[in-house]
């Protein structure tokens, strides 16, 4: 049986470590792609950016997705988890994009002019723990799909223009919900027994009054 010379068998053992290093590195690449393009559909229904220094400059292709204002990556996977753009003088509407980031788990777009329906593929957001939509121009009904979001915790749809009636599916899945504020808006109808009972006991801070 033929012997291979030491060197041989070094060259043969690092060209096998360079391949497998580089098998693992690959297979661990972090796709961004999905988050990028979610949230570039997003800033392209933005209609009003008053601020140039804000996302119409800063949200581009030619900077990483965790560079961007507003945006935070989680420490380990690198995707996006969280979505602050409060207070931005924003102006457009939600588009169904916004499912598909997977890692999100805080979404606050409070105090900007946002109108239109809520996309019903926020369901697929289902890591989401905070989302507040608070003192914007939303109208229509609150989906009822965001019943399987069964993580949330704080929800946050004040100072509206939501109407019908609540949800019902809504009190009895999320059993994680801390915080609920729906207060100015035009809700109908009569608060389940389910969360009045929650609210009766402390297990949930509830604001629907008018």
């Amino acid at each position: 049986m033929e012997r291979h010379s030491p060197i041989l068998q070094l060259i043969a053992l690092l060209f096998l470590l360079h391949h497998l290093l580089s098998h693992n590195l690959a297979s661990t690449t972090i796709d961004l792609k999905p988050d990028k393009s979610s949230l570039l559909a997003f800033k392209s229904r933005i209609t009003d950016d008053s601020f140039d220094t804000t996302l119409g400059k800063n949200w581009t292709t030619k900077t990483s997705v965790c560079n961007w204002i507003g945006v935070t990556c989680g420490s380990h996977h690198r995707r996006v988890i969280a979505l602050e753009i409060s207070y931005m003088s924003l102006e457009g509407t939600i588009p169904p994009h916004i499912g598909n980031l997977s890692f999100l788990v805080y979404l606050n777009i409070t105090g900007n002019h946002f109108h239109g329906d809520l996309p019903k593929e926020l369901v697929h957001l289902s890591q989401l723990r905070v989302v507040d939509f608070s003192n914007n121009g939303f109208a229509g009904d609150l989906p009822k799909e965001l019943a399987h979001l069964h993580r949330l915790r704080v929800v946050d749809f004040s100072s509206n223009n939501f109407a019908g009636e609540l949800p019902r599916t809504w009190f009895g899945n999320m059993t994680d919900l801390e915080e609920l504020h729906l207060n100015l808006n035009g809700f109908s109808g009569m608060i389940t027994l389910s969360l009045g009972y929650r609210y009766f006991y402390g297990l949930i801070a509830l604001t629907c009054m008018t």
